[in-house]
């Protein structure tokens, strides 16, 4: 990335601090970082202060996936800074913090007609579009693939200034000069980052700053267990100390609480309460009335609570969602829908009419995110401007959702990202800070919004529904030569793309997809293996539950329909299952080499009868991932006594990062297998808390193994793909614990 004369400012500001800002953006964008007394801001991503202490800028929102060390990670190692003067500071909505890559990859959300023209993440309009709209949105693992180049060459530049302003004292070249440590050296003198930072200013940075040889990369091998970190967490001695805020933990001047009730899950609409009740309950501020919620306000949020307890809001409401409405649109959609092909090679359906082939059915039901907070945000709301402190991935169109409500300027509307406690997606949905905007806009002073988690379960929309009906067709010596997947789901992220792109209510965006073919609901759908006939067929679902984005997405439920179907059509050639996925897997040398390694990390016996083993495995861009479950059934339960996985992920930029992410997402992963589905009935969830989802708790986890494969190919990020495999594995391993097959998510929820 070219850097010329011409794109440099410098300039003293208000603070004290100095700017040099050079042309990595272009100049028309206002630049985000302001540089306090004593510091100096090089661009949009870093400043460094005259005690030496290195600001990061970081554009995407924490929610315990780490990206508050990575982005710093990148830049120290390019600056050559030292860890322990490296500090951080989120980056507002701004252009120049476009998320290149998830516009790119969300194209057919927010461009459904011209995805396909658009030219991937370097395509100017994709370009264009991102930085026109601040699209700085948290989602899909994609911080790196959107942010490590820039911050790399910011860090570069900003190292080569530095060299130049120490050459310029000792009278040598630039270029013989380095920065390690916090400091610039040259044969045995060094200066520190602080004091050469103010002396950049009248300095011309290099045409092409020069980036150090490789990447940062951290290999397995030199971590072993008990190793010391190059890179700690940032954010983690806050955490383990309280201070760390989180959106709950905002407190505010003649700050209020308000709590809310939603109209059922179907095309609801407010119709009347029992205003006086609540007359006498002591702290009541105020009762705020929306078509779609009521809300109450108090001086603490119990007594709000309590209020709309008394008053007993209903709803009029069509098209409710219940668990029998949400299952036979899904089954019709399945057994007579109109389906569209999305991938195909070989001739399959010539090559699966031949013969009877094998069918086999599976489900997924509806799953909810289970965050520990649950939503939360705080508004204030004077003189038409919105101050917002909200949980969000997506901070721009929260900005423009909360201004739509109130009929303001989204310049108008400040909106303090705060960090999450979990989201798992769910915070991609802004509904909780246009209501909280609302309510603060009708009461005239600070409210901070708190769901309770019945609330969190009636509007925070799940991952959709999904059925399967997996063929194939194996020839006398049980090989597999023709595959097809007949897969009904809701459009989903159409759906999604239309609440967040273009502001649709959650029925609105139902009724404007129905009936379309949704290539990102069926990711995930092409198995890993060289198949000749192929062929993966949606059938667009139209059901009356609003879908939203989860961890995982169309992955969780398309890696259980491949890996579950393999394993049976293993067992029905009375093939030992490893074996037969790696005589399937062709050219896929990564993954055969998880399968491998992932079968002498769990002392793999073959899956035999009785054994309580099984194995899954997939693919997700470019990560790879093999897990082996050891599981058992116990009476109305089910037993997982050992996870191990073995994962590809490309370059691994921060090992323990990357180790936290896998282990989490196993056990996140669980969590789907064995529940996260509350159930609906009359267009409401059949549970309002945690303990009810059946998720595992402490005592219920399993041994967790973990390895990582050495490897210099592209960076995958960890966040998301060791959720995938779990359900499939843990399934199989049942199988082969009990004999029965349970096709069904969550396990154990259908009759066996």
């Amino acid at each position: 990335m070219a850097v010329n004369r011409r794109g440099v400012l410098i300039g003293a500001l208000v603070g004290g601090g100095l700017l040099v800002g050079y042309n990595l953006r272009s100049r028309r964008y206002p630049l985000p970082l302001e540089p306090g007394r004593g510091e100096v801001a090089f661009d949009a991503w870093i400043k460094i202060a005259s005690d030496g202490v290195v600001t990061v800028a970081v554009p995407q929102v924490e929610m315990g996936q780490g990206v508050t060390t990575l982005i710093p990670q990148v830049v120290a190692y390019e600056l050559g800074a030292d860890w322990r003067q490296i500090a951080v500071e989120p980056a507002p909505s701004s252009p120049l913090y476009a998320n290149y890559a998830l516009a790119a990859r969300w194209a057919p959300m927010w461009m459904p007609t011209w995805a396909g023209w658009l030219g991937g993440e370097d395509g100017i309009f994709v370009r264009r579009w991102a930085r026109n709209h601040s699209f700085n949105v948290t989602a899909e693992g994609t911080a790196l693939a959107a942010y490590e180049a820039p911050a790399r060459v910011a860090a570069a530049s900003a190292r080569s200034l530095l060299c130049m302003a120490a050459a310029k004292r000792w009278n040598v070249e630039w270029q013989e000069c380095e920065a390690q440590n916090g400091f610039v050296i040259h044969e045995g003198k060094r200066l520190p980052f602080g004091p050469l930072a103010a002396d950049t200013a009248d300095l011309d940075p290099p045409g092409s700053p020069p980036l150090r040889d490789a990447p940062p990369a951290e290999h397995p091998q030199d971590f072993p267990p008990g190793a010391q970190l190059r890179y700690p967490r940032l954010d983690l001695p806050s955490k383990v100390d309280g201070t760390y805020q989180f959106a709950g933990d905002v407190r505010l001047p003649d700050m209020v609480y308000a709590a809310i009730r939603h109209g059922h899950i179907g095309r609801a609409e407010f119709a009347t309460y029992e205003k006086d009740a609540a007359r006498h309950v002591r702290g009541l501020v105020a009762l705020v009335r929306n078509d779609r919620w009521v809300a109450a306000v108090a001086t603490n949020w119990w007594a709000a609570d309590n209020a709309l307890t008394r008053i007993d809001a209903r709803f009029s409401a069509s098209d409710r969602a219940d668990s029998t409405g949400i299952s036979e649109p899904l089954d019709a959609a399945l057994r007579t829908g109109e389906a569209a092909r999305l991938y195909s090679r070989g001739d399959p359906d010539a090559y699966l009419s031949g013969t009877m082939p094998l069918q086999l059915r599976y489900e997924v039901a509806p799953a909810v995110h289970a965050t520990i907070e649950t939503a939360t945000s705080t508004a204030r709301y004077a003189n038409g401007r919105l101050e917002l402190w909200a949980a969000t991935q997506a901070p721009q169109a929260t900005r423009e959702a909360a201004a739509r409500a109130l009929d303001i300027d989204p310049e108008d509307v400040i909106l303090y990202s705060m960090p999450l406690g979990g989201s798992f997606d769910r915070r991609l949905q802004d509904n909780h800070a246009v209501e909280a905007a609302l309510i603060a806009k009708a009461c005239d002073k600070p409210v901070q919004l708190v769901w309770s988690r019945k609330q969190e379960h009636v509007a925070g929309w799940p991952r959709p529904p999904a059925a399967a009906v997996m063929y194939a067709n194996l020839d006398a010596e049980g090989r597999l030569g023709g595959l097809r997947a007949r897969i009904a789901v809701p459009p989903a992220a159409l759906e999604f793309g239309r609440r967040l792109f273009d502001g649709a209510g959650p029925f609105e965006a139902i009724d404007a997809v129905a009936g379309k073919a949704d290539p990102m609901a069926i990711e995930g759908a092409v198995p890993p293996y060289a198949i000749e006939h192929l062929a993966i067929d949606h059938v667009p679902a139209t059901v009356p539950l609003p879908s939203g984005r989860l961890r995982g997405n169309a992955h969780g439920y398309t890696a259980f329909f491949t890996e579950s179907f393999i394993d049976e059509l293993a067992h029905n050639a009375g093939r030992e299952p490893l074996a037969y996925r790696m005589a399937l897997l062709g050219g896929d040398p990564r993954l055969a080499e998880c399968l491998q390694r992932v079968a002498t990390l769990a002392s793999w016996d073959g899956g035999s009868a009785n054994s309580g083993q099984g194995i899954a495995c997939h693919v997700m861009g470019n990560g790879r991932i093999a897990v082996i479950a050891t599981a058992r059934r116990e009476a109305e339960a089910v037993r997982v006594d050992k996870l191990s996985a073995v994962v590809d992920i490309g370059r691994v930029v921060n090992l323990d990062i990357a180790r936290q992410q896998i282990e989490g997402g196993l056990i996140f992963g669980l969590g789907l297998t064995l529940g996260c589905s509350p159930g609906y009935e009359a267009g409401l969830p059949l549970t309002g808390r945690l303990g009810a989802l059946n998720l595992p708790v402490l005592t219920d986890c399993p041994a967790v193994d973990v390895e990582f494969i050495k490897s210099d190919a592209e960076s995958e990020d960890p966040c998301e793909i060791g959720v995938v495999a779990v359900a499939p594995a843990v399934a199989n391993a049942l199988f082969s614990a009990t004999g029965l097959r349970l096709r069904q998510l969550p396990l154990l929820s259908e009759d066996v």
